[in-house]
């Protein structure tokens, strides 16, 4: 992870150029705040802070001259010596790359504040020999003198160390609290910052305002022209310092912030890829992961819920969710049902392998499932080689009898022409169910009860042998509404497998033209009377119900007509 937050994370700061950073970060930032902070000192003391009445003005000037650039000489090899051995470990992880270890992560993030505290050390050591070495050979006013301007350019310094190294070691930050969290690190937060900020852009200028006061009033013969000259340093000091000072510190805090706020635009806009960098140990950066760790959430949650709904159903996920806690039992709902079957199922199993046999049966089903969303059903199971859609339920449809009907013709166009090596039966049917959630407090599901799937499965098996392998009951045609119903014809009625009442059987108009050419098969199954169904040429169809009905007439007629005989015929004998 911490090699993906380097290239992706921070963009524009390649490891090449973390390394340049990283390696000339000590020498650049050192040597710049230093001389800044030298330049502070030397201005403040030179033309600032008035001298106190001496003997030898320029003897002290000169002394004090070299003890100023002298120091350097000697606290500048310390401090790059010691920053060298401080920075090994951040070298060696740019360098080399991979983890981080505990010693190179502590060694990132506590750099900043390791360099400026070696910064801070010598910069007292200074500014005590400087000061002691005026108290033994000058006055103790001139030491005060040189001890607070000492210690306003410490500070100067150790700010500008702090903020600088640490906004440029922020890549390599990223790395380490990639993989550590920022709660094992203890820095500077944004209160310490602010503070910071305040102590030397407001605290320090304002307290050497202060000494110079007392001072004034210590010597009354100090010039008017010198004292407005320190007080107008001091105070455009205060106000350039301040400045920037405040500005490092603010951007410190809000460059955390602004990455997160631009995070949270992108998962406001549904990207729930959005990451940001942590490259802070403070609460800032516990903010930048406590962000990361709600969008990994985020994602759990969405993947969750895709698997969940791929499993139950859109509907029925949404339903779960919307109403949290879930109660068994159902409620009664007017639905239509329609069942997919295989035909030959076995034979199938045994002639193909098993991962043959796999890979058609989920392409029959890939074409089941985005057949029936089409026309706003879900598919309730998959039971081996078949399937059963619910249309209706648990979303409410506007024609959920159109809308199974409508699904069981395309699918059987498409089953023809997308996975022509297999055969199913289709059978739709529609009526009041019970529609609810099924099973054991443990495990239960969302499922339809009712005659309709009975008959929906039972028409499934009687339309294997359907031209047009689609039946549906008579009472879908009478609900649907006309658009579908019209591409509907009526037909006989029959008496299913395991039910007591007949059922209308209703089918495709012209099912040859909605499922291309006819895979050869068994031939249609006689009527009650024993004689198959003709389909009559397309301007007879109207009559045909006429004619059927006149024919039973007849053939009824007849058939009385025999049995009234026959009783004649055996009155006489009767009586006889």
């Amino acid at each position: 992870m911490a090699r993906t937050v380097a290239r992706g994370l921070l963009p524009g700061v390649p490891r090449t150029m973390l390394e340049v950073r990283v390696r000339w970060v000590l020498a650049v930032v050192v040597v710049v705040a230093n001389i800044v902070g030298g330049l502070v000192v030397l201005l403040f003391a030179t033309f600032v802070v008035p001298d106190p009445p001496l003997r030898d003005p320029e003897h002290v000037h000169l002394v004090n001259a070299v003890a100023f650039f002298g120091y350097p000489v000697v606290a500048g090899p310390i401090a790059l010596l010691a920053g060298l051995w401080l920075w090994r470990p951040v070298v060696s992880l740019v360098r080399g790359g991979g983890m981080p270890d505990r010693v190179q992560g502590r060694a990132v993030l506590l750099g900043p504040l390791r360099l400026t505290f070696l910064v801070g050390a010598l910069w007292g050591v200074g500014a005590a020999g400087w000061a002691g070495l005026d108290v033994v050979l000058f006055t103790g006013r001139l030491a005060v003198k040189t001890g607070l301007t000492c210690l306003l350019g410490a500070a100067t310094t150790c700010t500008i160390v702090y903020l600088l190294s640490e906004r440029l070691l922020r890549p390599a930050a990223a790395l380490v609290l990639a993989a550590e969290r920022p709660r094992r690190f203890r820095l500077p937060g944004v209160t310490t910052r602010v503070m910071l900020a305040w102590a030397l852009g407001t605290a320090i200028p304002v307290f050497g305002l202060i000494c110079v006061a007392v001072a004034a009033l210590a010597a009354p013969d100090i010039d008017v022209t010198q004292l407005a000259i320190t007080i107008l340093g001091l105070g455009g000091a205060a106000l350039a310092v301040g400045v920037y000072v405040t500005y490092m510190a603010t951007r410190a805090i809000a460059d955390p912030i602004k990455s997160v706020r631009t995070g949270m635009a992108q998962v406001e806009r549904g990207d729930l890829g959005a990451e940001v960098a942590v490259y802070d140990a403070s609460e800032v950066g516990q903010l930048q992961a406590g962000f990361n760790h709600m969008v990994a959430g985020l994602r759990e949650n969405e993947r969750l819920r895709d698997l969940f709904g791929r499993h139950v159903g859109e509907e029925v996920a949404g339903l779960a969710l919307e109403r949290g806690d879930i109660e068994l039992g159902g409620e009664t709902r007017e639905v239509a049902v329609l069942f997919v079957d295989l035909t030959g199922s076995t034979r199938l199993a045994d002639t193909r392998g098993p991962d043959e046999v796999v890979g058609l049966l989920n392409r029959f089903f890939g074409v089941v499932v985005a057949v029936v969303a089409r026309h706003g059903g879900w598919i309730n199971k998959f039971e081996g080689d078949a399937a059963l859609a619910i249309f209706g339920a648990p979303t409410e449809l506007e024609d959920s009898a159109g809308g199974a009907l409508g699904a069981a013709r395309e699918l059987a166009v498409r089953l023809r022409a997308e996975v022509p090596m297999l055969d199913a039966g289709i059978g739709v049917s529609a009526g009041p169910v019970v529609a609810g959630y099924i099973g054991a407090e443990q495990r239960f599901e969302y499922t339809v009860i009712g005659d309709p799937v009975n008959e929906a499965a039972r028409l499934s098996d009687l339309a294997k042998t359907s031209p047009g392998r689609v039946l549906a009951s008579g009472t879908v045609l009478e609900l649907a509404h006309l658009a579908e119903s019209d591409e509907w014809e009526f037909g006989r009625s029959v008496t299913l497998r395991g039910r007591s009442r007949p059922t209308r059987l209703g089918a495709p108009k012209s099912p040859e033209s909605t499922r291309g050419p006819v895979v050869p098969g068994p031939a249609p199954a006689p009527d009650a009377e024993g004689v198959r169904r003709v389909r009559f040429p397309r301007p007879l169809r109207r009559g045909r119900r006429v004619l059927l009905g006149a024919l039973v007439l007849t053939k009824a007629a007849k058939s009385a007509k025999r049995v009234t005989n026959g009783r004649a015929k055996e009155a006489p004998q009767e009586d006889g």
